[in-house]
């Protein structure tokens, strides 16, 4: 199944361009299903896949329903340790959901897709929040299953038969069998959704309004996009105005339009297909309206995750050309250095790039070595990695 993830700046209309790709995908032939947390002019809003044409689907994401049941199933699963306490058990009506579910609902609806719960589709068309809130939710199930293997590490659960011993002995109780099997269960989920996002037939669509603070947010996303290994097919340039207008005030927008989409061209998406949709002069209704702006259906050729992007390089000593250092290197095209953080903890690596934070496990033959030093230059960041005498094999 193809997925295709679609967002952009706040505003942008990117909800519309998720419909019109769906719509597309459909009309090529292909069984389609949009997902989406917005309403959509004259499709269904059901929480379950609903037909809005022959080929096409459409699922709103309800976050409070998800909400509740996910407390609700919380509440049963711990109802020893409740009744031990004494605790009142909450009823769904009086459950109001808080700041994040949103984007556990939508985790939870890409999770039923990669296993397989929402199948029959052949293209799987996802309308994500706007920008910097989509690239944390593609990035949350990586950082959800690391928190988990540090809260619960699987190994413990080896302590089993002990664990009436140890209580004793620490004098607090153990974590009971049920907490790491709930663990355990959630971790397999996220790693089916982590699997999702990381697939070579999943693409990334950015839609943005040609204007000033879009170019802003762009060059930020790319930034964010290059930290996460994530790749952009298609730039869609939406609500573009006609090149030529006998009205002055039209024809200065149009001008303050053509002109950032020529600097979209040269400077901040260059090796990126820019199309640009009409502006049709209402809020798109409809499927008809959908199809006039022409948005192409996501091609089965196009790659999308092109894999790890990080590489190394070895720099050779001057004298006797043994290697002296080794560079961890990773391109994060916009980013600033007075931006930039990196902390050496372990074997992981602490990256900081404006808004964006990453966690990343240093590679095996690295960890032998320490930290001299980091350079960002012509867009591309390169730690350099010192191997430690006392860890690394020496060669005759």
């Amino acid at each position: 199944m193809r997925t295709v993830l679609v967002t952009g700046p706040g505003g942008a209309g990117r909800t519309t361009v998720a419909a019109a790709t769906a719509l597309a995908a459909a009309d090529r032939g292909g069984r389609t299903l949009l997902v989406s947390a917005e309403a959509i002019p004259g499709f269904p809003a059901a929480t379950g896949p609903t037909p809005v044409t022959d080929r096409l689907d459409h699922l709103r994401v309800d976050s409070g329903e998800h909400f509740r049941a996910e407390l609700t199933d919380l509440q049963n699963r711990a109802s020893g340790v409740l009744d031990l306490l004494g605790a009142g058990r909450l009823d769904g009506e009086e459950l109001t959901e808080l700041p994040g579910s949103a984007q556990l609902a939508l985790l939870h609806t890409l999770r039923r897709a990669a296993e397989g719960d929402l199948s029959g589709y052949d293209t799987l068309v996802v309308d994500l929040p706007p920008l910097t809130e989509a690239l944390a939710l593609l990035a949350l199930p990586e950082q959800l299953r690391r928190y988990l293997r540090r809260l619960l590490p699987a190994e413990r659960q080896a302590a089993r038969a002990l664990r009436p011993v140890l209580a004793q002995l620490a004098g607090v109780p153990m974590p009971a069998q049920w907490l790491y099997e709930a663990a355990a269960r959630k971790d397999e989920e996220l790693a089916a959704v982590q699997a999702l996002i990381e697939d070579g037939a999943t693409t990334l669509r950015l839609v943005a309004e040609p204007g000033p603070a879009a170019e802003d947010a762009l060059r930020t996303a790319r930034t964010g996009l290059a930290l996460h290994g994530l790749s952009a097919d298609l730039l869609v340039a939406s609500r573009v105005l006609p090149r030529h207008s006998s009205d002055p005030w039209f024809a200065a927008l149009a001008a303050q339009q053509e002109k950032c989409l020529d600097h979209w061209h040269q400077d901040v998406a260059p090796d990126l297909p820019v199309h640009e949709a009409a502006h049709l002069g209402r809020d798109p209704e409809g499927a008809d309206d959908l199809a006039a702006l022409e948005i192409p259906a996501p091609d089965d050729r196009t790659p999308g995750r092109a894999g790890d992007p990080w590489w190394t390089e070895e720099e050779q000593d001057a004298d006797d050309g043994s290697t002296t250092t080794i560079a961890w290197c990773l391109p994060l095209p916009g980013a600033a250095k007075e931006d930039l953080r990196l902390v050496r903890r372990g074997d992981e690596l602490l990256l900081t790039v404006g808004p964006f934070h990453r966690i990343v496990r240093i590679a095996s033959a690295l960890r032998r070595c320490t930290v001299s030093g980091a350079a960002l230059a012509d867009g591309v960041l390169r730690v350099r990695f010192t191997p430690d005498p006392a860890l690394w094999p020496r060669t005759s």
